[in-house]
């Protein structure tokens, strides 16, 4: 999609398609309202009088050939009461895509209101917002079907922002939006392949070719590594696999603190990357397995948020460790009652082999720490828990510092994401400790979701950590008008914000 940004009046831009935001309001038009009712001379007065334009949230009203305007359609979208921030643009800009591009609209032009520009930082959040919202809705499920037919997309979007807009803020947030949504593309895209092709070798080479077009630094531990580096969690996930497993690492070397006295912070990324999970011994239902080809989310979210950084240069260092496996019930699989050593040395009790992503993040946090990294964060579609809790609206989150914590919630509304902070809690940690081994891998089925980042937790220790729950979130059985059904690209926006704001502090 070719990108850009204009401060030329809607009313005077020459376009197939312009998008222009209509609150649900009383009262005079709001700009840029105001402006296209002189140029139709009074035309959506009439349309609200006849109650065709009301502003209630994604109404779509779409004319064609508006007198005296330039642009061959209009599409008057309604954002209701609430603020036009980073969320509601993503979704504003997302729906008005998908509804033009299924009438073959090629070019659309949004006219960003002025309150979503009226500071550098809200500009800064605004653009970006925009183009992942109109960039999401191109995205579609079916690449292997025969029968494909040319996809309708949106090819070129314009952004319109006012003339008060310094022209030296706009480009770095073309910038920014332009990487995060194709960062966010490419993770959905991932977790969209079918598990025969993606497997963990084929995964490790997504990483290696990433590695080598931005010129990152790359390292794949094969099974004999990873048993060198006793990584016995992670290792024994894989156990029942004719696949082998890879611990894949990338690591974006940012220019140092420009400020000595500042600490140094190595912000490390482990994403879970079982790219396809039957439950092993513990098998799942038939009914809905076929989705489990995505539970590799977590590390194409990693993949996507190194691809996003290697073009944006933040002087910061970023470590991404994606420890990817299959879990498949056969002849050499563990079993329920298996004890297994983690490279940190704290023994394992498996009570449910399909709460086998929270062994490979074991394994990946200490190696991420090992490796350096001052700060975690680890994505995993981990448990139906947090689904249940917070359905497939908000993501769950856990942490062990609110000081890291407030700064990831802050990225996430930069990005237009929905987080929710479940607890930590030293009572849920008696529900995983074992009488066999030090830790138990379930910890049943209250409080599932939480139990689980307490296994985390005793990887992670004391240092600052964030753990990101996306089961819930990750794929979308049903479509929005917004978005598409199938994966969602959850998390790379915040992430990608996360460490921009790191670097900057």
């Amino acid at each position: 999609m070719e990108i850009e940004a204009q401060s030329a009046a809607p009313a005077l831009f020459a376009t197939q398609a312009l998008v222009v935001l209509a609150p649900e309001q009383e009262g005079p038009w709001a700009p840029p309202l105001e402006a296209l009712e002189r140029a139709t001379q009074g035309w959506l007065s009439k349309l609200k009088e006849a109650g065709e334009i009301s502003g209630r949230w994604l109404e779509s009203t779409l004319l064609h050939h508006p007198p005296g305007l330039k642009a061959e359609r209009l599409l008057l979208l309604g954002c209701g009461k609430n603020p036009t921030g980073p969320f509601e643009l993503r979704r504003l800009a997302g729906t008005a895509a998908r509804l033009l591009k299924a009438k073959g609209v090629k070019q659309m032009a949004l006219a960003l209101p002025p309150e979503a520009t009226q500071t550098k930082a809200a500009t800064a959040a605004a653009l970006p917002a925009a183009i992942a919202g109109a960039w999401a809705a191109n995205f579609e499920t079916g690449a292997y079907k025969s029968d494909r037919q040319p996809e309708k997309r949106i090819e070129r979007l314009t952004l319109l922002v006012p003339a008060t807009v310094p022209g030296a803020e706009i480009e770095p947030a073309l910038n920014k939006g332009q990487a995060i949504a194709a960062a966010v593309e490419r993770a959905r895209e991932l977790a969209n392949q079918p598990a025969n092709y993606l497997t963990p070798r084929r995964l490790g080479e997504e990483a290696e070719a990433l590695a080598r077009r931005y010129q990152l630094e790359f390292e794949l531990l094969d099974e004999a590594r990873a048993r060198e580096l006793r990584m016995g969690a992670f290792l024994s996930v894989a156990q029942g696999s004719a696949e082998p497993p890879r611990m894949i690492v990338l690591r974006y070397r940012g220019a140092a603190p420009s400020d000595p006295g500042k600490a140094r912070r190595v912000l490390g990324l482990v994403g879970k990357g079982i790219t396809f999970d039957t439950g092993g011994i513990s098998i799942k239902p038939a009914d809905g397995m076929e989705k489990m080809k995505y539970d590799m989310t977590g590390g194409a979210t990693m993949l996507a948020v190194m691809q996003a950084l290697a073009q944006l240069q933040p002087r910061l260092e970023v470590i991404a460790v994606i420890p990817a496996a299959e879990n498949m019930p056969g002849s050499r699989a563990q079993k329920p009652g298996d004890v297994q050593i983690a490279m940190s040395g704290k023994s394992i009790e498996v009570l449910n082999t399909d709460a086998e992503g929270r062994l490979v993040l074991a394994d990946g946090l200490s190696y991420a720490r090992q490796l350096g990294a001052t700060h975690l964060v680890d994505v995993a579609t981990l448990t139906g828990a947090v689904a249940v809790a917070l359905g497939a609206v908000y993501a769950g989150a856990f942490a062990n510092q609110d000081e890291f914590y407030h700064e990831f919630e802050q990225a996430a509304a930069a990005a237009g994401e929905k987080v929710w902070r479940l607890p930590l809690d030293e009572e849920y940690r008696d529900q995983i400790r074992g009488s066999v081994g030090d830790l138990l891998n379930s910890g049943g089925r209250y409080g599932g979701a939480i139990t689980a980042a307490e296994f985390l937790h005793a990887f992670a220790e004391d240092t600052p950590w964030i753990h990101l729950d996306i089961a819930g979130t990750a794929w979308w059985d049903e479509g929005k008008a917004w978005m598409p059904k199938g994966p969602t690209g959850i998390a790379v926006a915040s992430l990608v914000e996360l460490a921009l704001r790191m670097a900057e502090a």
